[in-house]
């Protein structure tokens, strides 16, 4: 990968991104998240190369500072959270990717995502407690979040917000899936409810 074109396709594959040329400058050509309008590519030509700007997890930062002379401290942004890639040939186009990758996830990184995440490792047959999920996604005092997560769960065909009960076993109510919605869908999973409790003992998924 040598070309700004390269760079951007390459940034474009990425879900719900777009690109912009924020600064009336058509060196700056950015790639940004919709929604959030979070940039997580930055390109540009200094020095007669194009290069990268992604955001790094500061764990990872130095690795990559160490393991290519052509990766520096982020260039014009802050250096402990972002580094410059120079497209001169010399990084194969793998890590290039891995780098332009682990830059859009940390950009999109959001507790609500982490939540549906947790969400989706639940097994058919089992239940979660909000608690749990909380705990899964990163935060255990987050379960009022888990519960505003699910009731607006965008995508309830691949997000199986109905294993998800409270901590003695209750279902959340009509309000949350529509009068006898959830019971309906557990009891399709194989699991048994009774005056709109589950035995947790029994189906409580543990992880």
């Amino acid at each position: 990968m040598k070309t700004r074109e390269q760079a951007i396709k390459y940034g474009l594959t990425f879900p719900d991104t777009y690109k912009d040329i924020p600064f009336h400058d058509p060196n700056w050509v950015l790639v940004r998240v919709k929604g959030s309008k979070k940039a997580f590519l930055w390109t540009y030509e200094r020095n007669g190369y194009i290069n990268l700007n992604v955001k790094v997890n500061p764990e990872w930062r130095d690795f990559w500072l160490k393991t290519y002379k052509s990766v520096t401290p982020g260039y014009h942004q802050n250096k402990e959270h972002w580094n410059t890639i120079i497209l001169d040939g010399t990084i194969p186009d793998k890590d290039i990717k891995q780098m332009i990758a682990e830059s859009y996830d940390l950009v999109t990184d959001s507790p609500t995502k982490r939540i549906y995440e947790a969400v989706k490792q639940i097994p058919k047959g089992r239940v979660a407690t909000y608690a749990q999920i909380a705990r899964l996604a990163g935060n255990e005092k987050m379960s009022r979040a888990v519960g505003n997560a699910l009731h607006n769960n965008p995508d309830p065909d691949n997000i199986p917000c109905f294993r998800v009960v409270n901590a003695k076993g209750e279902l959340p109510g009509n309000f949350a899936f529509g009068e006898g919605v959830q019971e309906r869908l557990l009891k399709e999973d194989g699991i048994e409810v009774i005056d709109g409790k589950v035995d947790l003992e029994k189906y409580k998924w543990n992880k």
